[in-house]
């Protein structure tokens, strides 16, 4: 497979690292803390896995790491790959010189210093000690490894254009989560009946085949959607848009993304009450598809085997309080996609736009230079810019900015404003709006803000005073708009009608937290009216001070 030059630029990528914790995190959870810190440690080093994508030699490390993870258990010694490399090099796929064997040594111990390959041996007949110690020693490929090369060569063969969402697939889940309902009371039922029989194994395998297809079918959704919307994104937004491309555009918002949308929503219905309804027994669906004993308890399961799989799939078609499902985020996206190729088409139409300006003429000029021979090339530039030779008859300047040396083409880029591309001059439009000083609106907005805080300090302070006694006092209107914001944070933070939730402000340290116990009634007065909550608790715990205000004090 020939490696192209241009790939240390596709796979160039930036990773972020996960950020400190926050600041109002309890004395509770060190041992948590500990545990991020050594989550965060541990993704340090698999990050090392990406390492030799961006090294000099990455056309090498490249061609190693495809012969490795071209076959299943490879096995290989330095010798091998060497032989191997040898090939590559003579095929122009590697650099001269990479399949030497000591090179290739290097190159495999540095491998395996950053995780991508490990170390075994094996016994060899050799007639020699080098020869021994090359033989011997052998190089596997680490599972991460294997992960990290497959999606590398996935992405160098991604075309540039849009991918088709796979739509087909909707129903197909639909039907998938109805036959899993079917199935798991079927199981039930005969494990019930018959705990061990053949039959009750043979049904917990069509169930556990059903479940593992729905969330592939998702999974493959899922990433369809994903990149035709970041596809759709990328071209949208562009500035410059030709005729042909608007019209392109245009038909795939109208028509195809029309399409994609309605399919997904005349689904989603029937999905979302498919997945309500196992939500209540996900419980008994978790148990029948436990882990298998043969590989015992530290392995990666497949998808569907865990209560966090289900939440995900139930929240990408399913809204939840706080957190809109990636349904509406389609349709968002789909909103703001019409409105960007919207406004690219009013801006190509209107008379200062791209369509009667330059850019096709200078796009013609492109094609033109690039097919064009190198003195061919410097007559066209010429005759475009009038950038003809010149004698001059007066004394050279001092200083000369520009080197006659170097050619127009090597020489450094110039920037062609918005007004030279689309119009053919540099004449500015407009004028340019002076900056104005108002220290009176100043002074207003900062003294609003000031009068804001201490009303939200005051109400936070009255919510804290009350404490236990909230349900005999009555409230404030800030202090009760202060609570029900709370309040709302708390019960989106709950996966289930019975689950518990906490809301902190962590400016002024006040925790709210609801319980829910049947058959409770919480009655919350306020002088604009009462706040009741049916079969629920709820606990306001805080002093309702800003944190460093005693230590300022002090320090005054």
């Amino acid at each position: 497979m020939t490696v192209p030059d241009h790939e240390a630029d596709v796979l160039r990528a930036g990773v972020a690292t996960a950020g400190p914790l926050p600041a109002d995190a309890a004395p509770a959870d060190a041992a948590s803390a500990a545990q991020s810190a050594e989550e965060a440690g541990g993704g340090e080093q698999r990050l090392q896995l990406f390492v030799y994508l961006q090294a000099p030699e990455h056309r090498t490390y490249l061609a190693i790491m495809r012969l490795f993870t071209s076959t299943l258990l490879a096995d290989l010694s330095a010798g091998e790959v060497a032989a191997a490399l040898a090939a590559a090099e003579r095929e122009g796929r590697v650099a001269a010189g990479e399949s030497d064997l000591d090179t290739v040594i290097d190159r495999l111990k540095q491998l395996v210093k950053w995780g991508n390959l490990v170390v075994g041996r094996r016994e060899t007949i050799a007639a020699s000690i080098a020869e021994f110690q090359h033989g011997s020693v052998r190089y596997q490929v680490s599972k991460l490894a294997v992960r990290v090369q497959r999606d590398v060569d996935a992405l160098l063969h991604v075309p540039e254009g849009a991918r088709e969402v796979s739509r087909e697939l909707l129903p197909a889940i639909e039907r998938g989560l109805g036959e899993i309902s079917s199935m798991l009371s079927e199981v039930l039922v005969a494990e019930r009946r018959a705990p061990e029989a053949k039959s009750t194994r043979k049904a917990k395998e069509r169930l556990a085949e059903q479940v593992t297809t729905v969330f592939l079918q998702h999974a493959e959704l899922a990433a369809t959607v994903r990149d035709f919307y970041a596809y759709l994104g990328q071209v949208v937004t562009r500035h410059h848009l030709a005729p042909d491309e608007i019209s392109g555009f245009r038909n795939l918002l109208v028509e195809y993304i029309q399409m994609v949308v309605e399919d997904v929503l005349r689904h989603t219905g029937t999905i979302a009450a498919s997945l309500a309804g196992l939500a209540g027994v996900r419980s008994e669906l978790l148990r029948l598809l436990g882990p298998a004993d043969q590989l015992g308890t530290d392995v990666e399961r497949a998808r569907g085997r865990t209560a966090p799989d289900w939440q995900e799939l139930t929240d990408w078609f399913v809204d939840a309080p706080g957190r809109p499902s990636q349904v509406a985020a389609l349709r968002e996206a789909t909103a703001r996609a019409i409105g960007s190729l919207l406004a690219s088409v009013k801006r190509a139409t209107s008379g200062g736009g791209l369509v009667p300006g330059r850019r096709g003429e200078l796009l013609k000029l492109a094609r033109w230079l690039d097919a064009a021979e190198e003195n061919e090339a410097h007559r066209i530039y010429a005759a475009a810019f009038g950038l003809h030779s010149s004698r001059h008859l007066l004394p050279a300047p001092d200083y000369d900015s520009d080197n006659h040396e170097v050619s127009w083409r090597d020489g450094p880029v110039l920037d062609v404003t918005v007004s030279v591309r689309s119009r053919g001059d540099r004449g500015a439009r407009g004028r340019t709006s002076r900056v104005l000083d108002d220290p009176m609106t100043e002074e207003t907005l900062l003294a609003q803000a000031r009068e804001a805080d201490q009303r939200r300090s005051a109400a936070v302070s009255e919510l804290a005073g009350a404490g236990a006694e909230l349900a005999g006092t009555t409230l404030s209107t800030d202090a009760l708009g202060v609570l029900c914001e709370l309040l709302t944070l708390a019960m989106a933070q709950r996966e289930r009608s019975d689950d518990p939730g906490t809301a902190l402000d962590p400016v002024h340290r006040l925790r709210v937290t609801v319980r829910p116990e049947p058959g409770h009634r919480t009655e919350i007065r306020s002088t604009s009216g009462t706040l009741t909550l049916q079969d629920a608790v709820l606990d306001v715990r805080g002093d309702g001070a800003i944190p460093g205000t005693e230590e300022e004090a002090v320090a005054r």
